[in-house]
């Protein structure tokens, strides 16, 4: 019988099964790892842009901020801006501001709004009051702008080029800081700083 027309040996298959094998297992560890590489981009690329979203949320308001205070619920006047560390009141905001509406915005809506964000559960939220001097019934809208967020920070540059914790500094309801900076830590380590001008 020819030996070019013999079949495999028992050997022969078993090493090429085992050659099979170990190619196999190497493609779904690459496989594996590529899809492992894929889901870490996707959450990198997910959280730059809920903090690009986020600041520039924070941006649009800082820099069309206006000094026009408002009343609240209880009929006390509160200041045009402000700001500090985190409230005593868990659901209390650390940033208050009254800004020029959104140009696309038509009406009312475009005159003068008023936003307050605050850290709550570990979540930047943004609060959307529907008027500006309200009633025990005023209620706002919440929207969660950036999650897993470990820390809130505001500093106030006042008049004389000085940072303040607190805003206003002063009493004064309608004086408004030269500029804002803003500090968000996310719960992985990430802190992102940014200055914002108000005039």
């Amino acid at each position: 019988m020819n030996d070019r027309a013999r079949g495999f040996t028992l050997i022969e298959l078993l090493v090429a099964l085992a050659i099979f094998s170990v190619a196999s297992l190497l493609a779904y560890r690459a496989l594996g790892s590529a899809i492992h590489m894929q889901e870490r981009l996707s959450i990198e690329n997910r959280k730059w842009r809920d903090l690009s979203l986020a600041f520039a949320q924070l941006e649009q308001d800082i820099k069309m901020a206006v000094g026009r205070p408002l009343r609240d619920d209880r009929n006390q006047i509160m200041p045009a801006l402000a700001g500090g560390p985190p409230p005593a009141d868990a659901d209390g905001a650390q940033l208050s501001v009254s800004s020029v509406g959104a140009v696309w915005q038509s009406g009312a809506s475009a005159d003068v709004v008023r936003h307050d964000y605050r850290l709550h559960d570990g979540a930047l939220e943004q609060l959307a009051w529907p008027v500006l001097d309200r009633s025990y019934r005023t209620v706002p809208s919440s929207t969660v702008l950036l999650e897993n967020v470990g820390a809130f920070e505001l500093r106030f540059m006042d008049e004389n080029r000085q940072w303040q914790l607190k805003w206003p500094v002063a009493g004064e309801k309608t004086i408004l800081p030269a500029a804002v900076e803003v500090v968000i830590e996310l719960n992985d380590g990430l802190k992102i700083r940014r200055v914002f001008s108000v005039r």
